[in-house]
Protein backbone atom coordinates (compact mmCIF):
# COMPACT_ATOMS: atom_id res chain seq x y z
CA UNK A 1 0.00 0.00 0.00
CA UNK A 2 1.70 3.73 -0.64
CA UNK A 3 2.50 5.99 1.37
CA UNK A 4 1.67 8.88 -0.69
CA UNK A 5 -0.41 11.45 0.54
CA UNK A 6 -2.72 13.22 -2.50
CA UNK A 7 -5.05 14.95 -0.09
CA UNK A 8 -5.28 18.81 -0.61
CA UNK A 9 -7.35 21.36 0.45
CA UNK A 10 -9.74 23.36 -1.85
CA UNK A 11 -12.34 25.55 -0.97
CA UNK A 12 -12.01 24.73 2.45
CA UNK A 13 -12.62 20.94 2.33
CA UNK A 14 -10.38 18.43 2.96
CA UNK A 15 -9.92 16.70 -0.39
CA UNK A 16 -8.45 13.05 -0.81
CA UNK A 17 -6.45 14.01 -4.23
CA UNK A 18 -6.46 17.31 -6.34
CA UNK A 19 -8.06 15.61 -9.57
CA UNK A 20 -11.64 17.42 -10.22
CA UNK A 21 -13.80 16.96 -13.14
CA UNK A 22 -14.87 20.35 -14.28
CA UNK A 23 -18.33 21.44 -15.46
CA UNK A 24 -19.10 19.74 -18.64
CA UNK A 25 -21.87 17.71 -20.21
CA UNK A 26 -20.79 14.62 -18.41
CA UNK A 27 -22.88 15.02 -15.32
CA UNK A 28 -25.81 15.13 -16.78
CA UNK A 29 -25.82 11.34 -16.62
CA UNK A 30 -26.02 10.44 -13.05
CA UNK A 31 -23.78 6.95 -14.04
CA UNK A 32 -20.82 9.02 -15.62
CA UNK A 33 -20.88 10.49 -11.56
CA UNK A 34 -20.90 7.67 -10.46
CA UNK A 35 -17.78 6.33 -12.43
CA UNK A 36 -15.90 9.56 -11.81
CA UNK A 37 -16.34 8.88 -7.97
CA UNK A 38 -15.32 4.83 -8.56
CA UNK A 39 -11.97 6.14 -10.63
CA UNK A 40 -10.83 8.03 -7.82
CA UNK A 41 -12.35 11.71 -8.46
CA UNK A 42 -11.88 13.76 -5.35
CA UNK A 43 -15.27 16.16 -6.01
CA UNK A 44 -17.03 16.96 -9.23
CA UNK A 45 -18.25 20.32 -10.87
CA UNK A 46 -21.67 20.19 -12.11
CA UNK A 47 -22.42 20.77 -15.42
CA UNK A 48 -23.60 24.85 -15.52
CA UNK A 49 -26.87 26.55 -15.23
CA UNK A 50 -27.12 29.49 -17.54
CA UNK A 51 -28.32 32.53 -17.15
CA UNK A 52 -30.30 32.81 -20.19
CA UNK A 53 -32.18 29.35 -19.25
CA UNK A 54 -33.21 31.09 -15.73
CA UNK A 55 -34.10 34.05 -17.91
CA UNK A 56 -36.29 31.86 -20.24
CA UNK A 57 -38.09 30.50 -17.38
CA UNK A 58 -38.75 33.79 -15.90
CA UNK A 59 -39.94 34.96 -19.46
CA UNK A 60 -42.15 31.83 -19.84
CA UNK A 61 -43.98 32.54 -16.49
CA UNK A 62 -44.36 36.11 -17.50
CA UNK A 63 -45.72 34.97 -20.99
CA UNK A 64 -48.37 33.43 -18.60
CA UNK A 65 -49.07 35.46 -16.48
CA UNK A 66 -49.78 38.36 -18.35
CA UNK A 67 -50.51 37.02 -21.81
CA UNK A 68 -53.54 39.38 -21.89
CA UNK A 69 -50.95 42.36 -22.34
CA UNK A 70 -48.38 41.08 -24.70
CA UNK A 71 -50.40 39.11 -27.80
CA UNK A 72 -48.31 40.09 -30.94
CA UNK A 73 -46.36 37.03 -32.87
CA UNK A 74 -43.32 38.07 -32.53
CA UNK A 75 -43.51 39.36 -28.75
CA UNK A 76 -41.00 36.17 -27.65
CA UNK A 77 -39.64 35.11 -31.40
CA UNK A 78 -36.24 35.80 -29.68
CA UNK A 79 -35.87 33.40 -26.85
CA UNK A 80 -34.63 30.44 -27.79
CA UNK A 81 -36.95 27.59 -27.72
CA UNK A 82 -37.40 25.60 -24.36
CA UNK A 83 -36.51 22.19 -26.17
CA UNK A 84 -33.03 23.85 -26.52
CA UNK A 85 -32.36 23.94 -23.31
CA UNK A 86 -31.77 19.76 -21.79
CA UNK A 87 -32.51 21.08 -18.49
CA UNK A 88 -34.09 24.04 -16.80
CA UNK A 89 -33.81 25.65 -13.27
CA UNK A 90 -36.08 22.95 -11.57
CA UNK A 91 -34.27 20.04 -13.45
CA UNK A 92 -30.96 20.88 -12.45
CA UNK A 93 -31.63 21.18 -9.04
CA UNK A 94 -33.67 17.84 -9.00
CA UNK A 95 -30.30 16.46 -10.48
CA UNK A 96 -27.30 17.74 -8.08
CA UNK A 97 -29.90 17.06 -4.77
CA UNK A 98 -29.64 13.44 -6.45
CA UNK A 99 -26.38 13.38 -7.24
CA UNK A 100 -25.64 14.77 -3.62
CA UNK A 101 -27.41 11.85 -2.12
CA UNK A 102 -26.16 8.85 -3.37
CA UNK A 103 -21.96 9.99 -4.04
CA UNK A 104 -19.66 10.37 -0.89
CA UNK A 105 -17.46 13.14 -2.43
CA UNK A 106 -18.16 16.87 -2.46
CA UNK A 107 -20.21 18.30 -5.44
CA UNK A 108 -19.97 21.94 -6.84
CA UNK A 109 -23.03 23.45 -8.12
CA UNK A 110 -22.14 25.86 -11.23
CA UNK A 111 -23.65 28.94 -12.74
CA UNK A 112 -22.75 30.37 -16.08
CA UNK A 113 -24.08 33.76 -16.30
CA UNK A 114 -23.03 37.36 -17.97
CA UNK A 115 -24.41 39.97 -16.11
CA UNK A 116 -25.08 41.00 -12.31
CA UNK A 117 -28.52 40.44 -12.23
CA UNK A 118 -31.49 38.01 -11.09
CA UNK A 119 -29.35 34.94 -11.80
CA UNK A 120 -28.17 35.30 -8.65
CA UNK A 121 -30.85 34.10 -6.53
CA UNK A 122 -30.21 30.56 -8.05
CA UNK A 123 -26.79 29.92 -5.95
CA UNK A 124 -29.05 29.96 -2.88
CA UNK A 125 -31.12 27.32 -4.52
CA UNK A 126 -28.55 25.39 -5.36
CA UNK A 127 -27.09 25.45 -1.87
CA UNK A 128 -29.82 23.98 -0.64
CA UNK A 129 -30.19 21.82 -2.87
CA UNK A 130 -26.95 20.74 -1.54
CA UNK A 131 -24.19 21.75 -3.34
CA UNK A 132 -20.68 21.64 -1.16
CA UNK A 133 -20.05 24.46 -3.33
CA UNK A 134 -20.10 26.79 -5.87
CA UNK A 135 -18.61 27.89 -8.89
CA UNK A 136 -19.24 31.40 -10.97
CA UNK A 137 -18.36 31.08 -14.44
CA UNK A 138 -18.89 34.67 -15.07
CA UNK A 139 -18.85 34.25 -19.33
CA UNK A 140 -19.02 37.00 -21.27
CA UNK A 141 -17.27 39.14 -24.25
CA UNK A 142 -16.97 43.07 -23.81
CA UNK A 143 -17.99 43.93 -27.73
CA UNK A 144 -19.48 47.40 -26.33
CA UNK A 145 -17.45 49.51 -27.55
CA UNK A 146 -18.47 52.02 -24.30
CA UNK A 147 -17.77 49.18 -22.39
CA UNK A 148 -14.51 49.81 -20.29
CA UNK A 149 -11.87 47.27 -18.47
CA UNK A 150 -12.65 48.33 -14.87
CA UNK A 151 -16.92 48.17 -16.14
CA UNK A 152 -16.16 44.08 -16.52
CA UNK A 153 -14.04 43.95 -13.53
CA UNK A 154 -17.38 45.00 -11.50
CA UNK A 155 -19.45 42.94 -12.82
CA UNK A 156 -17.40 40.13 -11.11
CA UNK A 157 -17.26 41.84 -8.64
CA UNK A 158 -20.76 43.14 -8.14
CA UNK A 159 -21.83 39.07 -8.82
CA UNK A 160 -19.29 38.01 -6.23
CA UNK A 161 -20.99 40.30 -3.30
CA UNK A 162 -24.75 39.16 -4.47
CA UNK A 163 -23.96 35.34 -4.25
CA UNK A 164 -21.69 35.97 -1.05
CA UNK A 165 -24.51 37.93 0.74
CA UNK A 166 -26.96 34.97 -0.41
CA UNK A 167 -25.03 31.66 0.46
CA UNK A 168 -22.85 30.12 3.60
CA UNK A 169 -20.78 27.57 1.35
CA UNK A 170 -17.71 28.43 -0.32
CA UNK A 171 -17.78 30.76 -3.29
CA UNK A 172 -15.38 30.56 -6.29
CA UNK A 173 -15.01 32.43 -9.65
CA UNK A 174 -13.99 30.70 -12.49
CA UNK A 175 -12.42 34.14 -14.60
CA UNK A 176 -11.23 34.77 -18.17
CA UNK A 177 -7.76 35.45 -18.91
CA UNK A 178 -8.60 38.55 -20.97
CA UNK A 179 -8.56 40.63 -18.13
CA UNK A 180 -6.20 43.70 -18.52
CA UNK A 181 -3.96 43.27 -15.04
CA UNK A 182 -4.93 40.10 -14.11
CA UNK A 183 -2.53 40.28 -10.44
CA UNK A 184 -4.98 43.59 -9.42
CA UNK A 185 -7.96 42.10 -10.23
CA UNK A 186 -7.31 38.61 -8.58
CA UNK A 187 -6.41 40.54 -5.42
CA UNK A 188 -9.50 42.63 -5.71
CA UNK A 189 -12.01 39.71 -6.06
CA UNK A 190 -9.74 38.40 -2.80
CA UNK A 191 -10.24 41.49 -0.82
CA UNK A 192 -14.28 40.68 -1.80
CA UNK A 193 -13.41 37.31 -0.16
CA UNK A 194 -13.78 34.82 -3.27
CA UNK A 195 -12.97 31.46 -1.71
CA UNK A 196 -11.32 30.05 -4.88
CA UNK A 197 -10.14 31.34 -8.38
CA UNK A 198 -10.19 28.82 -11.43
CA UNK A 199 -7.61 29.56 -13.93
CA UNK A 200 -8.87 30.29 -16.45
CA UNK A 201 -12.47 30.06 -18.46
CA UNK A 202 -11.86 28.81 -22.11
CA UNK A 203 -13.80 31.25 -24.41
CA UNK A 204 -14.98 28.75 -27.69
CA UNK A 205 -13.90 30.40 -30.56
CA UNK A 206 -16.30 30.47 -33.52
CA UNK A 207 -15.50 29.35 -37.16
CA UNK A 208 -16.80 30.00 -40.66
CA UNK A 209 -18.65 27.87 -42.75
CA UNK A 210 -17.56 29.34 -46.22
CA UNK A 211 -20.36 26.67 -47.97
CA UNK A 212 -23.07 27.84 -46.69
CA UNK A 213 -21.36 30.71 -45.50
CA UNK A 214 -22.61 31.06 -42.31
CA UNK A 215 -20.63 31.78 -38.50
CA UNK A 216 -20.60 28.13 -36.97
CA UNK A 217 -19.54 27.26 -33.52
CA UNK A 218 -16.77 24.93 -33.08
CA UNK A 219 -15.16 23.14 -29.75
CA UNK A 220 -11.85 22.52 -30.06
CA UNK A 221 -11.08 20.37 -27.01
CA UNK A 222 -7.67 21.26 -25.22
CA UNK A 223 -4.84 19.85 -24.71
CA UNK A 224 -1.48 19.77 -22.15
CA UNK A 225 0.36 22.67 -24.00
CA UNK A 226 -3.30 24.84 -22.75
CA UNK A 227 -2.43 24.80 -19.25
CA UNK A 228 0.60 26.99 -19.71
CA UNK A 229 -1.82 30.23 -19.48
CA UNK A 230 -3.05 28.58 -15.94
CA UNK A 231 0.66 27.44 -14.81
CA UNK A 232 2.13 31.25 -15.51
CA UNK A 233 -0.93 32.91 -13.65
CA UNK A 234 -1.12 30.35 -10.52
CA UNK A 235 2.86 30.52 -9.72
CA UNK A 236 1.88 34.01 -9.85
CA UNK A 237 -1.03 34.53 -7.20
CA UNK A 238 0.48 31.38 -4.90
CA UNK A 239 1.15 32.57 -1.89
CA UNK A 240 -0.10 36.30 -2.60
CA UNK A 241 -3.54 35.51 -1.99
CA UNK A 242 -6.12 33.96 0.42
CA UNK A 243 -8.05 32.28 -2.49
CA UNK A 244 -7.63 28.96 -3.38
CA UNK A 245 -6.09 28.51 -6.98
CA UNK A 246 -7.22 25.76 -9.56
CA UNK A 247 -6.22 24.86 -12.69
CA UNK A 248 -8.40 24.36 -15.98
CA UNK A 249 -7.88 23.88 -19.51
CA UNK A 250 -5.05 21.43 -20.55
CA UNK A 251 -4.80 18.59 -17.88
CA UNK A 252 -4.51 15.92 -19.48
CA UNK A 253 -1.49 14.17 -17.60
CA UNK A 254 0.08 13.44 -14.66
CA UNK A 255 3.27 15.57 -15.80
CA UNK A 256 0.11 18.28 -16.58
CA UNK A 257 -1.47 17.63 -12.43
CA UNK A 258 2.01 17.73 -11.19
CA UNK A 259 3.45 20.82 -12.92
CA UNK A 260 0.25 22.60 -11.93
CA UNK A 261 0.51 21.46 -8.22
CA UNK A 262 3.96 23.06 -7.82
CA UNK A 263 3.16 26.29 -9.36
CA UNK A 264 0.52 26.43 -6.51
CA UNK A 265 -2.74 24.66 -7.88
CA UNK A 266 -4.92 23.21 -5.05
CA UNK A 267 -6.81 21.36 -7.55
CA UNK A 268 -6.57 20.65 -11.51
CA UNK A 269 -9.76 20.51 -13.25
CA UNK A 270 -10.35 17.70 -16.16
CA UNK A 271 -12.87 17.42 -19.15
CA UNK A 272 -11.00 16.95 -22.13
CA UNK A 273 -8.64 14.21 -21.43
CA UNK A 274 -12.11 12.09 -20.02
CA UNK A 275 -13.65 12.73 -23.41
CA UNK A 276 -10.54 11.51 -25.19
CA UNK A 277 -9.90 8.38 -23.20
CA UNK A 278 -12.99 7.71 -20.93
CA UNK A 279 -13.98 8.34 -17.45
CA UNK A 280 -11.33 5.66 -16.36
CA UNK A 281 -8.07 7.84 -16.92
CA UNK A 282 -8.77 9.48 -13.76
CA UNK A 283 -7.17 6.32 -12.25
CA UNK A 284 -4.44 6.17 -14.13
CA UNK A 285 -3.64 9.74 -14.13
CA UNK A 286 -4.00 9.17 -9.79
CA UNK A 287 -1.67 6.32 -10.53
CA UNK A 288 1.08 7.94 -12.24
CA UNK A 289 0.94 10.65 -9.43
CA UNK A 290 1.88 8.40 -7.05
CA UNK A 291 4.80 6.73 -9.09
CA UNK A 292 6.35 10.28 -10.06
CA UNK A 293 6.18 11.13 -6.67
CA UNK A 294 7.59 7.84 -5.72
CA UNK A 295 10.21 7.94 -7.55
CA UNK A 296 11.24 11.52 -6.88
CA UNK A 297 11.31 11.32 -3.23
CA UNK A 298 7.75 13.40 -2.40
CA UNK A 299 5.81 11.89 0.33
CA UNK A 300 2.86 14.61 -0.11
CA UNK A 301 0.81 16.91 -2.53
CA UNK A 302 1.36 19.64 0.40
CA UNK A 303 5.34 18.84 -0.01
CA UNK A 304 5.21 19.76 -3.36
CA UNK A 305 2.78 22.58 -3.63
CA UNK A 306 4.26 26.12 -4.50
CA UNK A 307 7.66 24.51 -4.57
CA UNK A 308 7.96 25.94 -8.33
CA UNK A 309 6.01 29.14 -7.91
CA UNK A 310 6.92 32.81 -8.52
CA UNK A 311 7.88 33.37 -5.17
CA UNK A 312 9.92 30.42 -4.47
CA UNK A 313 11.69 30.06 -7.80
CA UNK A 314 15.44 31.15 -8.29
CA UNK A 315 14.31 32.81 -11.19
CA UNK A 316 11.17 34.40 -10.92
CA UNK A 317 12.01 36.28 -13.84
CA UNK A 318 11.20 32.99 -15.81
CA UNK A 319 7.26 34.25 -15.09
CA UNK A 320 8.26 37.21 -16.66
CA UNK A 321 8.69 39.23 -19.20
CA UNK A 322 12.24 38.51 -18.69
CA UNK A 323 12.30 35.61 -20.38
CA UNK A 324 10.60 36.84 -23.04
CA UNK A 325 13.95 37.09 -25.23
CA UNK A 326 15.18 33.97 -24.33
CA UNK A 327 12.41 32.38 -25.38
CA UNK A 328 12.84 33.77 -28.66
CA UNK A 329 16.16 32.82 -28.91
CA UNK A 330 16.25 29.72 -28.20
CA UNK A 331 13.70 28.80 -31.48
CA UNK A 332 15.19 27.31 -34.03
Amino acid sequence: MSNIDLSTHYLGMTLKNPIVPSASPLSKDFDNVKRMEDAGASAIVMYSLFEEQITHEMMELYHHTSYHSDTHPEAQSYFPEHSQYTMGPDEYLAHLHKIKQQVNIPVIGSLNGCTDGGWTKYAKLIEEAGADALELNVYMLATDFDTSSEDIENIYVETLRSVKANVGIPVAMKISPYISAMANFAKRLDREGVDGLVLFNRFYQPDIDLENLEVVPNVLLSNSQSMRLPLRWIAILYGRINASLAATSGVNTAEDVIKLIMTGASVTQMFAALHKYGIEHIKKVLEDIEKWMTEHEYESVKQMRGSMSHKSVANPGAFERANYMKALNSFK
